[in-house]
């Protein structure tokens, strides 16, 4: 095999190895866990802070625990630079 080349797989174990860095477009994201008004309230006190027109700003992702409450992923631009 020549030197030069490499796998898929070694490809993505050297990546993978590498240290973390954030790129300038990276999406920021936090995620909750929270009972259903407090959820409503987060996400309106993200949509507020980080409006949608100039950060983007969506949830991700959600879902209804067991326990009746809301676990959900939101996410936003770091700036609207």
């Amino acid at each position: 095999m020549n030197a030069g080349r490499k796998t898929p797989l070694e490809i993505a174990r050297r990546l993978s190895r590498r240290p973390k860095r954030e790129s300038p477009g990276a999406w920021r994201r936090e995620t909750y866990t929270l009972p259903r008004g407090e959820a409503r309230a987060k996400a309106h006190e993200w949509f507020d802070a980080f409006p949608k027109a100039a950060y983007m700003t969506e949830i991700e992702s959600w879902r209804e625990l067991a326990d009746g409450q809301i676990e959900f992923t939101i996410r936003r631009l770091p700036s609207a630079d």
